[in-house]
């Protein structure tokens, strides 16, 4: 990532951090947007508004919603989406306004120890106070609240997170940085820090540990966590999307490789990291060509969607698992795939399509996703086995089980003449090795697949083969080449390929018939 200058950083900072509040339109009003002077304790010296949609249930989950430097909670309510959803859906969205300074003003203190600290003041502090508030005033859920922001909002959104794992249940951070990130006030700002200056590299483990350690001895349940940031940010460097990853993989004990990935809008490159289960626990959006200019138009509800505020509150219930998948029209390079749909007490939103390489073993990779019940894959390797499986998924995020396995074998290849040539590499009275079986392109013209057959002597078994794909019918053996040796060059030769077969005691015949196209 480039460095910005110090100079240019002090001279454009406060105007680039702001220009989130101004992004969008205003949102449609049902409501009025109400400021609270007295929420309770606030270190901070922070402001509060509120907005309460007209109709909303007994129990409205609560959504914190933080501007970025430079910018006020009036300015985020008329510069993000989050009300007018508020309106659709029926949640609370607090606004809070930061007063703090560290180079440059109304910026989210996460860069001090007191705010690191649970309960040790500052800004955290503040905000919580203003959730116990909402909580008290309006009879809002304990057990859906949620955190989003941009900017320095969205490294709140991280730090909250961290410091209250027990407060929050799921938080969206638009450009913002990993918890503790930032050594102190004199790091914080860009062209000086070291956090935004673009060398920032922890591992995850150390990443993971300065949240386990802000909370030592929390053995709860951790807020799920959403990041978004966009590939050309110079100001928050993008670079910093995949520390955040690493930090919440880590805290979830999760693989740092996603569990899927897709393309849920242009540009925009989707990873989710779900746990055995097929709950996804961290999800991260790598918007291409965007700045920082972060949420634009539809991404606060993709947000909210990530939170659950899009359905039943009380939605837990994966969808039931597809059913019935089969392949048809399998090709040298593709496979159409079709199953049944699954059923959700909210609706299936879409299904993954899994993948893995190979008649066993291995794992099935996510390659592709579909809104229907059927997917075709395409650009596949001629010759080669591949086994299919299906799951589904529904708005509140929970994916069903896998469907049943289907299993392909893509058809050859060009191929031509050419030969095999059997070399006995050991035997004994009851078996025998053949390896190598030395298949040589005998023709003028590259082959990018071989079919080997031969016949077995009566009584013979195959008892284990390599670097082949086998069929056997009755003492015909057929062996197919796989993707790494069916190629070959006019003249060339692959030696990989053998078999060991059992045999009667004292039969000392070999197979026979060696034929190859």
């Amino acid at each position: 990532m480039t460095r910005l200058t110090t100079v240019l950083a002090r001279a454009c900072t406060a105007a680039l951090f702001a220009v989130m509040t101004v992004v969008l339109g205003s949102p449609a009003v049902a409501a009025t947007l109400v400021e609270v002077t007295s929420f309770g304790n606030n270190p901070g010296n922070m402001r509060m508004h509120v907005y309460v949609p007209g109709s909303h249930p007994a129990s409205p989950a609560i959504v914190v919603a933080m501007h970025g430097c430079g910018g006020s909670g009036p300015g985020f309510y008329q510069g993000s989406e989050f009300a007018s959803l508020a309106d659709r859906y029926g949640f609370i969205v607090i606004y809070p306004t930061a007063t703090q300074s560290a180079g440059f003003g109304n910026c989210f203190d996460t860069w001090s120890d007191a705010a690191k600290r649970r309960g040790g003041g500052s800004d955290p502090v503040s905000i919580v106070s203003m959730i116990d508030y909402v909580e008290r005033t309006y009879q809002g859920d304990p057990n859906r609240v949620y955190a989003t922001g941009s900017s320095s909002g969205g490294m709140m959104t991280q730090h909250m997170l961290a410091v209250y794992p027990d407060l929050f249940k799921a938080g969206a951070s638009f450009m913002g940085v990993p918890f503790n990130c930032f050594a102190g006030a004199s790091d914080y700002p860009p062209g000086s820090s070291r956090c935004t200056g673009g060398s920032m590299d922890r591992t995850p483990q150390q990443w993971g540990d300065a949240v386990r350690q802000t909370y030592p001895g929390y053995s709860g349940p951790r807020p799920r966590m959403q990041l978004w940031h966009g590939t050309s940010d110079t100001l928050v460097p993008y670079s910093l999307l995949g520390e955040s990853i690493e930090q919440w993989t880590n805290v979830f004990g999760l693989s740092q490789t996603p569990t899927g990935t897709d393309t849920p809008q242009a540009n925009w490159n989707r990873s989710r990291y779900a746990n055995l289960s097929g709950t996804v626990q961290v999800e991260a959006y790598s918007i291409q060509g965007a700045g920082h200019t972060l949420p634009q138009s539809g991404m606060a509800l993709y947000a909210i969607e990530f939170f659950g505020l899009t359905t039943s509150p009380t939605d837990t219930t994966p969808p039931t698992a597809p059913a019935g998948l089969t392949a048809s029209g399998t090709s040298t390079t593709g496979t159409s795939l079709t199953w049944t749909a699954s059923t959700d007490d909210t609706g299936v939103t879409g299904y993954d399509i899994l993948r893995a390489t190979g008649a066993m073993g291995g794992t099935f990779p996510q390659v592709g996703t579909s809104a229907t019940t059927s997917f075709t894959d395409t650009g596949l390797t001629a010759n080669t086995t591949y086994r299919y499986q299906v799951r589904a998924r529904d708005a509140a995020g929970n994916v069903s089980p896998v469907s049943n396995t289907v299993q392909i074998t893509t058809q050859g290849g060009t191929t031509g003449a050419c030969s095999a040539t059997p070399t006995v590499q050991s035997q004994w009275g009851t078996g025998y090795v053949i390896q190598p079986l030395t298949i040589t392109n005998t023709s003028t013209s590259t082959i990018t697949s071989w079919t080997v057959t031969f016949t077995l002597p009566a009584g013979h078994t195959l008892t284990g083969s390599w670097n082949a794909i086998i069929t056997t019918s009755g003492q015909t053996v057929t062996a197919r080449s796989v993707s790494h040796n069916g190629t070959l060059a006019p003249g060339a030769s692959t030696t990989g390929f053998g078999f060991q077969a059992s045999r009667p005691d004292g039969n000392t015949a070999l197979p026979s018939g060696y034929t190859c196209a």
